[in-house]
């Protein structure tokens, strides 16, 4: 069965998740992300190379409250690459056949049901591309990329690396796109930290190593990636108390000292922040790419 995000020529048309994209298409994102910084990191180089293209937002009524943080930085790259941006609108499955009329050429998704993205691919033209920005607990497929970049700029070469994720592993949608891009990119060791009751099954199968001790986790580790732990904080199911989660993964200068001195540190505040550049780079990379831009 082909990949739904290919065309019958195995390019990159839609991006809906890291699963199932090759190592080649994986490291042309990372490249592509690369030259949009150049010359100089940190500086973004504004391309009339979507300067034809039409990009509409869709997020869940959840989100409308916070749809500038959560798309803001896809707008950011589609203004940077030139593009039409038609805004944000309520996603609403009956609008979908309008696509094609209205001639807009990429989609964004926000949304909290996973597979959407998947079944509006199979409902629209071949005009129109499909970005993901976040499914459910499914994927994310851009944040990820945007962790494989950073961790390609600090560390040049995937096949040393242990690289460990910390926190939610079951609901993270950010984690399962970081797992399937670093085993992509021949990763040396990918591990996560949790307790079992936030340990999906079927780890093993992808070469993934579960550790419930956070200490036994970082030991020897080049890259530490924290998930987000705003649904562990309030999710009394999966854990005793947010205070006794905090006490065992909590990260601490004395439990990173089990890593490597060197290690990268993913996640934080502060690498958000950090990262700010890099994340409309990525974004651009991925527009770009999906639309058949060439750069």
């Amino acid at each position: 069965m082909r990949n739904p995000q290919l065309n019958q020529r195995g390019e990159l048309t839609h991006l809906l998740t890291t699963e199932g994209l090759s190592r080649a298409i994986l490291t042309r994102i990372l490249d592509t992300t690369a030259l949009f910084l150049a010359p100089a990191e940190g500086v973004l180089k504004k391309t009339p190379l979507l300067q034809d293209k039409k990009i509409l937002s869709l997020i869940d009524d959840i989100f409308v409250d916070k749809a500038s943080t959560d798309v803001g930085v896809f707008e950011s790259a589609a203004q940077s690459l030139s593009a039409e941006w038609l805004g944000i609108q309520k996603l609403d499955l009956s609008t979908i056949s309008s696509f094609s009329e209205r001639h807009i050429d990429i989609v964004l998704l926000r949304t909290e049901a996973s597979g959407v993205p998947f079944f509006i691919v199979q409902q629209i033209g071949a005009h129109t591309h499909v970005v993901n920005a976040g499914d459910g607990c499914h994927a994310d497929p851009t944040s990820a990329l945007l962790d494989m970049y950073t961790i390609r700029c600090a560390k040049n070469d995937f096949s040393n690396l242990t690289v460990v994720l910390v926190g939610d592993v079951l609901h993270s949608r950010h984690a399962r796109s970081c797992i399937h891009a670093l085993t992509t990119l021949c990763v040396a060791e990918v591990r996560v930290v949790a307790p079992l009751t936030l340990l999906p099954e079927g780890l093993a199968q992808f070469g993934v190593r579960a550790y419930t001790h956070l200490a036994d986790g970082l030991r020897d580790a080049d890259v530490v990636i924290m998930l987000d732990q705003e649904r562990t904080g309030i999710d009394s199911t999966y854990i005793p108390s947010a205070r006794e989660y905090v006490e065992c993964y909590g990260l601490t200068e004395e439990k990173l000292a089990c890593a490597k001195p060197d290690c990268l540190v993913l996640g934080t505040e502060g690498s958000r922040k950090a990262s700010g550049v890099a994340s409309i780079a990525v974004r651009m990379a991925a527009l770009s790419l999906v639309a058949g831009a060439l750069v």
